[in-house]
């Protein structure tokens, strides 16, 4: 196994392993060589949190994506035919992407690019950033291998942002968007003859020509991403808000409610599976001053689906019905609580952290992500197995659900106190005294 795979691996949950496994077999089961790239490569060699997986393929990406619903169960969740790729999430909540190796000509800036296979190499050298088009080698002669014809590994070593060329941002303005998220993303500086393509793409105005479509993409991005209201803010200061909505301004710009939404989701256990569906979320904290009509022409702007916008409005009253469930003095126990909280979607809780006036509920839910979760986590699945749970029974959830109860439910031990030595004096009067440093507040973690 190469160092790079040894890394990849670690920086991998279980189920994405899983699903690593799970694309390399089927890409050989197709003859097609396969290869990790794009966002998932940067964060692995940058140290960061892989969120995505993103895999390109010499040949049929759409077949293979078929193939791996066939295999594993995973669901395409959305397919571009002219660019050959396929967005899907597999079992375990994990999400992927699986793109053809391609070429992309732009007849003018902002249009729809002509797309032509290609190789790993010619797919690389047609991306935005150099960060974004390093490929690992995931087909088995050549397992491990990195590809980087454009040192995208030195760029992230330096911490600087790079096109890969000098039309990078002229062929599609939308890049714009990106190189101003990752810069905050990151933290990462700008190199010099980039952030001059930048000056020329908005000297021009070519900013208009980014069509709705790529508008929802980034915009489903600020979303997922873990700060977004300095992402807004960023967008805010070099006066791109506008090409979302013009009504995205001044007091109606609320940043301190996104800053409490980082907040908030700084609470969430580190690597622990907690599912959000973000975009409903950021949307509904975003507009909360808006007037009904502004909010319909930031649909309009970026073309947000149906089922995006029903998400949307219906996601505070659904916020205030479990707003009302957590009120209930009925919750006055633990594992009660945390039985409620388990099932409810992620977005909600975090909403109610932002927007809840009842300190009540936010307690419940600071508890539950500080103290239920993690207990309930450490219920390990032998020891379901030895008090008669069978994997994939009824009777399995069952007694995790006794064992997680009781974990919940038990006091917490108080050490022993200690007994004073007979040659201290004084030492029988404070015997009754608890020691100074036993009333220190725990510092949390969270």
């Amino acid at each position: 196994m190469s160092d790079y795979m040894f890394m990849l691996e670690s920086h991998l949950s279980p189920d994405q392993n899983r699903v690593l496994s799970e694309v390399q077999a089927a890409a050989a089961e197709a003859n097609m060589s396969v290869f990790l790239t794009g966002g998932a490569m940067r964060d692995m060699l940058g140290g960061f949190a892989i969120r995505d997986l993103d895999f390109t393929v010499e040949g049929s990406a759409l077949k293979l994506a078929r193939i791996l619903v066939r295999k594993t169960g995973a669901q395409i969740t959305f397919a571009d035919e002219r660019r050959k790729c396929a967005e899907m999430l597999f079992p375990g909540r994990v999400t992927a992407e699986i793109a053809m190796a391609r070429q992309e000509r732009y007849a003018k800036p902002g249009a729809q690019p002509q797309v032509s296979p290609a190789t790993i190499h010619e797919d690389l050298r047609r991306r935005d950033f150099t960060i974004n088009a390093v490929a690992l080698s995931l087909t088995r002669a050549s397992r491990g291998l990195l590809i980087d014809p454009t040192n995208g590994a030195g760029d992230l070593a330096h911490k600087e942002l790079r096109a890969v060329h000098n039309y990078t941002l002229y062929d599609d303005p939308a890049r714009i968007l990106r190189l101003v998220r990752f810069r905050v993303r990151l933290g990462f500086t700008v190199e010099e003859r980039t952030l001059q393509q930048y000056r020329n793409v908005r000297a021009e105005g070519l900013e208009r020509r980014i069509p709705a479509r790529r508008l929802l993409e980034e915009l489903r991005e600020i979303a997922e991403d873990p700060n977004p209201g300095e992402v807004v803010r960023a967008l805010d200061e070099e006066k791109l808000l506008p090409l979302f909505s013009p009504a995205l301004a001044g007091g109606k710009l609320n940043l301190a409610v996104l800053a409490r939404l980082h907040r908030a989701k700084l609470l969430i256990p580190y690597g622990m599976p907690f599912p959000v569906d973000n975009l409903p979320l950021f949307l509904a904290l975003l507009t909360e001053r808006l007037t009904s009509r502004e909010k319909a022409d930031l649909v309009g702007a970026v073309g947000l689906c149906a089922a995006d916008v029903s998400a949307w409005n219906k996601l505070e009253v659904r916020a205030k019905k479990l707003e009302r469930e957590l009120k209930s003095p009925k919750l006055h126990k633990p594992f009660q609580v945390y039985e409620a909280l388990s099932a409810t979607a992620g977005e909600l809780l975090l909403f109610l952290l932002v927007r809840s006036g009842f300190r009540l509920v936010q307690d419940r839910i600071r508890n539950y992500f500080q103290k239920y979760l993690p207990a309930a986590l450490e219920v390990t699945d032998q020891e379901v197995i030895a008090q008669g749970g069978e994997p994939g029974t009824a009777k399995f959830g069952q007694v995790k659900s006794k064992l997680i109860e009781a974990r919940l439910s038990a006091r917490p031990k108080r050490p022993a106190p200690e007994e004073p030595s007979a040659q201290e004096p004084g030492a029988e009067g404070q015997r009754g005294t608890r020691r100074l440093d036993a009333r220190q507040p725990k510092v949390s973690r969270a």
